[in-house]
């Protein structure tokens, strides 16, 4: 099998960062559907090991939390009915959390809306943050005792509820919620200003994360048929947006915003991080052969 160089690679990743399906990538560039799948693979696995070792002691003021729907293989109420689904078919969730000031996407988890993994997604965000922070989220049950397990009393943690009018007969089984008509902020653990008490920027990145991936786009074929590779591209749309996309406010990119970059990444920058992942896990090439009761003559 013919292996892709760092050009094509980085034109490759490049399309699925911008939004487009492994369908229309094969098509625009000759790749295969399976070579683009496992060029998909190896980077999101390169991506989630940088992140994890990389975006730690980020020193955030405030930071915004929320999570965004999207579903694997099938949709949930459709799940019993398909034909070999999965264990993870069904929805799929994909918790973020944002520094406001930085706009660098801090931690991100993807799972079910439990919980648990809430619980999992608190703790990864407290191991990445270098100090107290003033904290941010709706009114989903499932983060009041998660922060509390994650943080203790070492948080200014506040909630913010959208309070939203009645559904018109018309526009039931839309997309769109009712209007909204307000908001209720409401202190759970330590003095949060009620003036950065918002959930705006994260929220503002769920319709980042819907325009650059097509696999959360709504009304498609492209949504994601395994929750791994649902997980890999999540994990190629965090790096991209923290390293190497320019946000248009900041003019620089979050990592470099955040202090955790000192330049601005390129899209083959991510590439040499898959490289040098098969690198290291290439087999090593073995010595002269040797039988017994032979000199190996140099």
């Amino acid at each position: 099998m013919n292996k892709l160089d760092t050009k094509a690679r980085a034109q490759i990743l490049h399309l699925l960062c911008e939004g487009q399906s492994i369908r229309a990538i094969t098509r625009l560039t000759g790749a295969s559907k399976n070579t683009v799948a496992k060029l998909l693979a190896d980077t999101g696995k390169a991506c989630l090991a940088y992140h994890d070792t990389n975006v730690r002691n980020v020193a955030a003021k405030r930071v915004q939390v929320d999570e965004i729907w999207s579903f694997t293989y099938a949709k949930q109420k459709n799940v019993a009915a398909a034909k070999a689904a999965p264990e993870w078919a069904g929805d799929t969730w994909t918790w973020t959390a944002i520094d406001a000031d930085s706009k660098l996407i801090v931690s991100y988890f993807v799972g079910g809306r439990d919980g648990e993994c809430a619980m999992m997604f608190m703790d990864d965000l407290a191991s990445r943050l270098a100090n107290r922070v003033q904290l941010t989220s709706d009114g989903h049950k499932a983060y009041l005792e998660a922060v509390e397990g994650a943080f203790g009393g070492d948080i200014d943690y506040a909630i913010l509820t959208k309070i939203y009018g009645t559904v018109p007969e018309a526009a039931k089984g839309r997309y769109s919620p009712a209007v909204c008509l307000g908001a209720k902020k409401e202190r759970i653990e330590g003095k949060p200003d009620p003036a950065h008490v918002s959930t705006s920027y994260v929220e503002r990145q769920n319709l980042t994360m819907r325009m650059h991936m097509r696999r959360f786009t709504r009304l498609t074929n492209g949504f994601s048929k395994k929750v791994e590779n649902h997980a890999y591209a999540v994990a190629l749309h965090m790096m991209y947006y923290n390293f190497v996309r320019v946000h248009s406010k900041l003019r620089m990119s979050p990592a470099m915003a955040a202090g955790v970059s000192e330049r601005l990444w390129e899209v083959a920058d991510i590439v040499a991080l898959v490289e040098a992942a098969e690198e290291e896990t290439a087999p090593k090439k073995r010595g002269p052969y040797k039988k017994k009761g032979q000199e190996i003559s140099n």
